[in-house]
């Protein structure tokens, strides 16, 4: 009967210094490509957030001051990093008390309307509360929001 012989192959365990170095390589590439990508996503879900919670401090603004809430009109004031919805005639005048902040992110720049203040019971914007908010991302992509005399919200 024949006989079985093992051999055995010296050096074929494990990696090389080329093959881990090129391994490594490619890695480095791929991120270098991927972080430009994450960055734009991250932006544009910033300005998302921010006209989100824009738009839904607006239009609860609006709720509580159709409903007369507190016997008063509501309003909602706009600032870099932060949109407050308070209980007041304006936001200088306002009762603290009632304020209710929300956080934006600080890459977004507000311009246009600063403060819009809804009547009670109708819940239309004052006259000087109609108008454009417009949000800027430090990529320079925008988002509308627009108030009209009637009260519509879009965006």
């Amino acid at each position: 009967m024949p006989r079985e012989t093992k051999t055995k192959h010296l050096g074929s365990n494990g990696f090389t210094l080329v093959e881990v170095l090129l391994s490594l390589a490619l890695i480095a590439v791929i991120s270098v490509m991927a972080i430009p990508v994450y960055q734009s996503f991250q932006t544009k879900n910033d300005l998302a957030v921010a006209t989100n919670s824009l738009v839904q401090s607006l239009r609860r603004a609006q709720i509580l001051s159709q409903s007369m809430a507190g016997d008063s009109g509501w309003g909602v004031f706009i600032t870099t990093g932060s949109v407050v919805l308070f209980r007041g005639s304006s936001y200088g005048s306002r009762d603290i008390l009632y304020d209710e902040s929300s956080t934006v992110p600080t890459t977004i720049t507000p311009s246009g309307l600063s403060q819009v203040v809804f009547d009670k019971f109708t819940g239309k914007p004052v006259a000087t509360a109609t108008g454009n908010i417009l949000l800027v991302s430090v990529a320079h992509e925008t988002s509308t929001v627009n108030i009209n005399s009637r009260g519509t919200i879009t965006y």
